[in-house]
């Protein structure tokens, strides 16, 4: 039975028994896709998740999600909640409720309109400004590049420029993307989710280390007898 809430917090500890007689560790990860109006958020998702392509989406009102299962690896399953923001939600008060919890986020720019790139920094900036990790970290980032099959415009045409952006802004990776072509898709995605399975582990360590020195503090000295406080 999963752990992990409706929203989408990092779920950890829980397992199921395989039909080998094993555990296998069951993870939630709520990841979000932001970016402006038109530049594939949704054809995106619905490829990852579905295998699916249309030239005709409404624009996404509010926010919308899917659920991606992804059978890691022999020992691993793997929720993942895609949450769509749209567009012209941006900056807005709402978005910071929707962006609670999340461990993971695809911000997503148009190849073909420069404008879309301009305003990749104020995402990430809102991004990071609302939701971090348990540890204060920011959220694993990685920049799409979408569209990557029509004639691009802008700085994503020098991809020694697009690492120092990336790099400077604080994106783990940037990939060029096409929901059309199925390009680089399920590449981001897995890319994003090592790393956040990284950090997962990471911060579990922390934690046990935590809790040891919590478990060495709580002991009391050698020859004094324990404390014992009465509540009334």
């Amino acid at each position: 039975m999963m752990n992990g809430s409706a929203n989408g917090r990092v779920s950890t500890g829980s397992s199921l028994n395989t039909a080998g007689g094993g555990e296998k560790k069951e993870h939630l990860y709520k990841i979000l896709v932001i970016g402006e109006l038109g530049t594939g958020k949704t054809s995106i998702i619905k490829r990852y998740v579905h295998q699916f392509f249309s030239q005709h989406y409404r624009a996404t009102i509010g926010v919308d999600f899917a659920l991606k299962v992804l059978n890691w690896d022999a020992d691993t399953l793997i929720r993942l909640q895609l949450w769509d923001i749209a567009g012209q939600e941006r900056f807005g008060n709402m978005t910071r409720v929707y962006y609670k919890e999340a461990v993971g986020a695809f911000v997503v720019f148009d190849v073909t309109r420069a404008s879309t790139f301009e305003a990749v920094t104020k995402w990430k900036n809102d991004l990071d400004s609302k939701v971090q990790l348990p540890d204060g970290s920011p959220v694993p980032c990685v920049l799409l590049a979408n569209k990557c099959d029509q004639a691009k415009e802008g700085l994503v045409n020098n991809t020694s420029q697009m690492d120092d952006f990336c790099k400077e802004k604080g994106f783990i990776g940037w990939y060029e993307t096409s929901a059309k072509e199925n390009i680089n898709i399920d590449e981001a995605a897995r890319f994003l989710v090592t790393r956040i399975l990284e950090k997962d582990r990471a911060m579990q360590l922390g934690d046990d280390d935590r809790d040891k020195d919590r478990v060495v503090l709580d002991k009391p000295a050698p020859g004094r007898p324990e404390r014992k406080i009465n509540c009334c």
